[in-house]
């Protein structure tokens, strides 16, 4: 068994044990592995041992290996920051989006989306620890931006994602998931029907699940430390 294989059984494993304890039915938790700075072989490797998501921070890297990969039909996701001079490559490249945090981006990954395409699915990306150095909508902005987002042709909006400051105090990492949870549940509410919160990578995934993250971000547990 390869180490990519074993790592990857570890971290369903990992997955499995926390939405148990959360009560909550192990299918409720979609693993996305996030393959930045790692080969195509890497992610051919993964998907032999069946996984399907991938995540990747780097618009021509990712689209380099979505070209690359593109008769495995794996899904992509673009977890990074949206820069102005990348929407096109996004839009026409990947399934998911999970870093909207201003309308001018969504607004331009609409435009760019092809009418021919299914709609992209995406996340808004919300500062929960209010880190200056941290993209992502303020919680107070997050409402104008949703509904927004919500009304653009080619996007359909299903929920929230987050990168909360690193810590290993987990009540502090389960108060920031809580929060993001919450806010999806306001957004509910209002209307909008949001059924994905993006939230917990290699180090906190566990209090993510514990506090109801439907996706999680794992790049180190499955593929080792990057080099970059």
């Amino acid at each position: 068994m390869s180490s990519i294989t074993a790592n990857l059984q570890a971290v369903r494993q990992r997955i499995e044990a926390a939405t148990r304890a959360a009560g909550r039915p192990a299918d409720s938790v979609r693993l996305v592995a996030v393959s930045k700075t790692f080969a195509s072989a890497a992610v051919r490797e993964a998907a032999k041992a069946g996984q399907r998501d991938f995540g990747e921070n780097y618009v021509t890297e990712g689209v380099d290996k979505i070209r690359e990969l593109r008769t495995l039909g794996l899904a992509w996701h673009y977890i990074g920051p949206v820069q102005s001079n990348k929407t096109r490559l996004i839009a026409e490249h990947f399934e998911w989006v999970h870093s909207i945090d201003r309308e001018k981006i969504a607004a331009r990954l609409s435009q760019a989306r092809g009418t021919e395409q299914t709609e992209l699915q995406v996340c808004i990306q919300v500062n929960v620890s209010g880190e200056g150095s941290k993209s992502g909508v303020s919680p107070e902005n997050l409402r104008t931006l949703a509904q927004q987002v919500s009304r653009l042709p080619r996007l359909k909006l299903r929920g929230l994602m987050t990168i909360p400051e690193p810590t290993s105090d987990e009540n502090l990492q389960r108060s920031r998931f809580a929060q993001l949870r919450a806010l999806r549940d306001d957004l509910r509410g209002e209307g909008l029907a949001l059924d994905t919160l993006s939230m917990g990578m290699s180090a906190d995934m566990d209090a993510a699940i514990a506090e109801g993250a439907t996706m999680v971000r794992v790049g180190t547990a499955i593929f080792g430390e990057r080099k970059s």
